[in-house]
C-alpha cells in the first residue's frame, strides 16, 4: 500500500473520519476527534502509526520486523508499519484494528459502530 491508498481507506471507515495535516510534514486521520492512524510525509521508507491493544502491539513487533515501537508517540500503545514490508490486506487490517480500538472507548453518545 501506498500513502495515498491508506488515505483511500482511512477515509472509508466511517463519514465522521477526519483527515488534518499538522506540523508540516504529518498526516492524522481522527474519529470524533481522536487519532486513529498518523504518518509522516516525505520519508524514504513509508509509514503509518496505529494504536493497538498493549499485547497485540507487542506480538507484532515479536514477530515482523516491519513493525516497531511508533516514533513520537506512546510506545506502548502505538505501533509504526513500515508499509512496503506488508501486502495491502495486513496494513488494512491493523489500521481497522487501530479505528476500532479508537472507536470501542468513544462515549456511547456518538453512535458509531466498530468495523466487522
Amino acid at each position: 500500500m501506498n500513502i495515498e491508498e491508506v488515505r483511500d481507506y482511512a477515509l472509508s471507515m466511517n463519514e465522521q473520519v477526519t483527515e488534518r495535516l499538522f506540523a508540516d510534514k504529518w498526516l492524522s486521520w481522527r474519529i470524533c476527534g481522536k487519532w486513529f492512524l498518523l504518518t509522516e510525509l516525505d520519508t524514504p521508507e513509508p509509514w503509518v502509526a496505529v494504536k493497538l491493544e498493549p499485547e497485540v502491539g507487542e506480538r507484532l513487533r515479536e514477530q515482523y520486523e516491519g513493525v516497531r515501537p511508533a516514533y513520537h508517540m506512546n510506545k506502548k500503545h502505538w505501533s509504526d508499519l513500515i508499509l512496503e514490508r506488508f501486502d495491502d490486506s495486513f496494513v488494512k487490517d491493523q489500521i481497522k484494528a487501530s479505528y476500532n480500538l479508537v472507536v470501542s472507548k468513544l462515549p456511547k453518545r456518538y453512535g458509531i459502530s466498530i468495523k466487522e
